[in-house]
């Protein structure tokens, strides 16, 4: 964050003040280091406190205005969340609040939002925007230069630490971050290359460097040109944090890093011979390809295959938030970005939202095709007519729970859906109905085991959301758990990518 546009906060906040009680008998001295329309927070020789503005007079040159409170908010990181996706939100809240936006570019990177009250005419908030990295949102938060993360990946174990050694709070608790919306890695290629699919394992052999010529992936005898993200960019860290490995640096000809998504969809879109990973809502006029494997499974990115997790590569925009007071403004901002209306922008502006939906049995025919084609023996046709007759008079909720690879820990996008599913059992939208957790595997391994490991993650799933929901009525609600083990993959087990893609549990409503 450039020192410049800096100094005028810091010249305001790093200053003694000196707050009194109002019967005057007690008083506390230190820097102030926020203040939110209603607390000070000030760190003080007994540490880092926060006070009622209510019960105590401010004295001191950095002492806010009561009356003409402006509240501040400061949002640093990815710049795929920055540039649309932020924006969006921000100008869908101001317009439901009754607030009139006014926009304004401080530098290249740098955006303000001024949301003004309507009415009244006097300025409410000032919002911020710092579209880098994530990586440099995570240090501003840790600088205090910064309110709010815009993340395309989960924090590090580092950077949890070191949040918790500045006082930031246990980030890598749900409470202390949102899920704002949905995205996805997607293979590209140009508009005019032949092929129009790339398998998990071959995706993962370009990536190693195992392969290097067309041929192999079914195109011209021609070298690959791998295009991928800056390293330092989220999505570049979490491509690198599915494969369990580093992405191969940047050489003349073979591989080309690009600093921003417009830059790599743009620089594929007229490579013949190139192939990148881009941003499902980046990718321009880029060609995306499906993915296959031997097992003979096709499947491509949209917006039902991102928003069940169907697709192995989907990958959740986040925003971390300090375990810290916010102003009410910005309290009500992060309500918002949970509600209806801003489901319906986060899909306009290109992202896939988290609105639950139903899907009838009778819309997934590609995925019970493919169960029956890669069914193994009487013992697979079995399990498939017991899912059948299980699972056909119910509707699959596009909620969905998955794990992180090698664990029984459920992934960040599976932690959110927890607490969303809660908060509807606790609305009462489940009432007077069967809700089932429908637990399946991946194919490694014996099937009656698989099927039992299937069973585990369905109950441990179903009791992780009645622990969240803890104020529901569960007497007008049915809830059941069933297993289906391998019954129905959603890829191929040739990969991690794939076996973390059929370890789920699903949700079915009745």
């Amino acid at each position: 964050m450039a020192a410049a546009l800096l100094l005028a906060v810091s010249q305001a906040s790093a200053e003694d003040v000196t707050l009194r009680s109002q019967d005057g008998g007690v008083s506390l001295s230190g820097t102030l280091l926020g203040f939110d329309g209603e607390y000070y927070r000030i760190r003080s020789e007994y540490g880092e406190l926060t006070v009622d503005a209510s019960g105590v007079s401010c004295d001191g040159i950095a002492c806010p205005s009561l009356t003409n409170f402006v509240a501040e908010l400061r949002f640093s990181g990815s710049a795929t969340i920055g540039r649309v996706l932020l924006p969006a939100l921000i100008e869908g809240f101001a317009l439901r609040e009754g607030y009139r936006t006014e926009r304004a570019a401080l530098g290249p990177r740098v955006t303000l939002y001024r949301l003004i009250d309507e009415t009244s005419g006097a300025p409410a908030a000032r919002f911020r925007i710092y579209s880098t990295y994530t990586d440099e949102g995570f240090a501003d938060l840790l600088a205090d230069e910064a309110d709010m993360v815009m993340a395309l990946r989960e924090i590090t174990p580092r950077e949890a630490a070191q949040a918790r050694e500045a006082g930031l709070g246990d980030l890598t608790q749900a409470k202390w971050s949102r899920v704002l919306a949905l995205d996805a890695m997607v293979p590209v290629v140009a508009p005019g290359n032949p092929v129009d699919q790339i398998s998990l394992s071959g995706l993962s052999a370009v990536l190693s460097g195992k392969i290097a010529n067309w041929t192999a992936l079914g195109g011209p005898d021609a070298p690959v040109v791998l295009h991928l993200p800056a390293p330092r960019s989220g999505l570049a860290q979490s491509i690198e944090a599915r494969l369990g490995r580093p992405l191969p640096e940047a050489s003349d000809g073979a591989v080309i890093r690009h600093e921003s998504q417009d830059a790599l969809a743009a620089a594929l879109a007229v490579d013949p011979f190139g192939l990148g990973i881009a941003s499902h809502s980046e990718t321009g006029l880029a060609k995306r390809l499906a993915l296959t494997g031997p097992c003979g499974f096709t499947l491509d990115a949209g917006r039902r295959t991102i928003k069940t997790e169907d697709w192995p590569l989907t990958a959740p925009l986040f925003l971390y938030l300090p375990a810290r007071r916010l102003p009410k403004i910005g309290r009500d901002f992060i309500a918002y970005t949970a509600s209806a209306p801003a489901q319906n922008v986060i899909r306009r502006v290109g992202f896939t939202d988290q609105a639950p939906e139903e899907v009838p049995i009778s819309d997934q025919g590609a995925r019970l095709a493919n169960a029956i084609a890669v069914a193994e023996g009487p013992e697979g046709l079995s399990a498939l007519k017991r899912l059948q007759a299980e699972l056909a008079p119910l509707n699959r909720l596009t909620t969905s729970f998955r794990f992180e690879p090698g664990s029984a820990r459920l992934d960040a996008q599976s932690r959110a859906n927890v607490q969303n599913l809660a908060a509807d059992i606790e609305a009462g939208v489940f009432d007077n109905r069967r809700l089932l957790f429908a637990g399946f595997s991946d194919g490694a391994g014996p099937a009656a085991a698989n099927l039992a490991i299937a069973r585990k993650r369905a109950e441990a799933v179903r009791d992780a959301v009645l622990a969240e929901a803890d104020a529901a009525e569960l007497e007008r609600i049915e809830i059941a758990t069933e297993a289906f083990g391998e019954a129905m993959p959603m890829a191929c087990d040739d990969t991690q990518w794939g076996r973390g893609a059929n370890r789920r549990v699903e949700v079915w409503l009745h």
